[in-house]
């Protein structure tokens, strides 16, 4: 069969599964985000109690990634991912029931967010393992940069979706979560490999530890992740929308909204071109001038006082840093033996989740010195500088020539 569309792509039928699954399993992330933190707030009134959500959802992945890897290489990936979903499942059912009663607490929530967390550890390797057993031959990009638009469409309508349906009742979006979560564990039955499965190793702990020494050992998957991390730890920006929106461009809450689809709405965007458009060529030069691209949208984000401009910046670096990712990913899994992907795709994960909140965590701290402005200016000259730099210390990664 050829595969010459996104609509043939999303037609082989192990593809298909995935990806219904995987946005089920997004969808209701999403909504959670909202309905969870909402719920916090309305019931303690402090942005501390915030924070230490997101630090109660990080803590599981920080601590248990590598056995998450090390399970995801080891034992069927598909029933890992259903195991996942079931529990998230089951979580949701507490959390609906505790409203639904009016017998939730907060200490009852951060033991569902705990349990979130631990449940994504394991949930997010597996998922980056399956992706390229079940992409088309040849078409691993493609899969790739559809799978993502399914991730944008999840970030950008979920949780407008868990606020609404959060207003009709409390208890009604995670109804709704219990309802995608099981629904992603039973479809995900259907996915079928079309590669044989490779011979696992034993549970040793230097087996454990082994995607550690497989990224130091590979130049380009360690230039790969390591400026992953960097780039996204000193380019943090949208972490000061809040900032940009009241004091900046003084919109108000509508203006903040518009701000934070803004990536969504490019990144998912420029899916739609990668999907039909592949990168063939010069594809290590393409993912750096990508991120050189996003450090340019940024400082541009940074020095603007138009919210036409600032949308039309944001969405330019979620359209750059999808290209960016697609590229990343591609040729990650492609360096990296199948035996091994759930391991190296855990340290990813781990990399890709501390900068985020390092990131965001830097990008708070210097707008606290020296003002919002600098702060995202900064961010955004830093992130050229970093590509500009692995460029020269990541020679055999800028020259990757071709992917697949």
């Amino acid at each position: 069969m050829e595969f010459d569309s996104p609509r043939d792509i999303l037609r082989h039928r192990p593809f298909q599964f995935f990806f219904v699954t995987r946005s089920f399993s997004r969808f209701a992330s999403q909504i959670s985000t909202v309905a969870i933190g909402w719920q916090i707030y309305d019931l303690t009134g402090s942005a501390l109690y915030l924070g230490l959500a997101g630090l109660t959802q990080f803590l599981p992945t920080a601590i248990l990634v590598f056995v998450a890897g090390h399970v995801a290489d080891r034992y069927d990936r598909r029933r890992v991912l259903q195991a996942c979903q079931s529990v998230e499942g089951l979580t949701a059912v507490a959390l609906a029931l505790g409203n639904f009663l009016g017998i939730l607490t907060v200490p009852w929530i951060f033991a569902a967010l705990a349990v979130l967390g631990t449940a994504t550890a394991f949930e997010s390797p597996a998922t980056a393992a399956i992706l390229p057993a079940v992409a088309p031959p040849g078409r691993l990009q493609q899969a790739t940069a559809l799978s993502t638009g399914g991730n944008q469409m999840a970030t950008i309508v979920g949780p407008a979706l868990g606020g609404f349906v959060y207003a009709i009742s409390p208890g009604v979006p995670y109804a709704l979560m219990t309802v995608l979560w099981f629904l992603a564990s039973i479809l995900t039955r259907f996915i079928h490999f079309e590669r044989p499965a490779q011979p696992k190793e034993m549970p040793t702990l230097s087996a454990l530890f082994g995607g550690v020494r497989f990224v130091r050992d590979n130049p380009t998957i360690l230039g790969v992740i390591s400026l992953d991390l960097f780039a996204v730890l000193l380019g943090g920006a949208t972490a000061l929308l809040p900032i940009y929106a009241r004091d900046i461009l003084q919109t108000g809450p509508w203006g903040l909204g518009l701000l934070r689809a803004g990536p969504a709405v490019g990144a998912l965007a420029m899916t739609v071109v990668l999907a039909h458009l592949s990168i063939n060529r010069r594809v290590g030069l393409r993912m750096f001038q990508a991120v050189i691209a996003f450090g340019v949208a940024t400082i541009i984000f940074a020095l603007s006082t138009k919210i036409w401009l600032s949308l039309l910046a944001l969405a330019a670096m979620g359209a750059v840093d999808t290209v960016s990712v697609v590229i990343r990913f591609s040729l990650v899994q492609l360096s990296t033996p199948d035996d091994m992907r759930g391991r190296v795709g855990a340290v990813n994960y781990l990399f890709v989740n501390a900068s985020n909140q390092l990131g965001e965590f830097e990008s708070g701290v210097v707008a606290a010195w020296l003002g919002a402005v600098p702060a995202a200016l900064l961010g955004g000259v830093a992130t050229i500088l970093i590509a500009l730099t692995w460029m020269r210390l990541f020679p055999t990664l800028r020259k990757v020539e071709r992917l697949e």
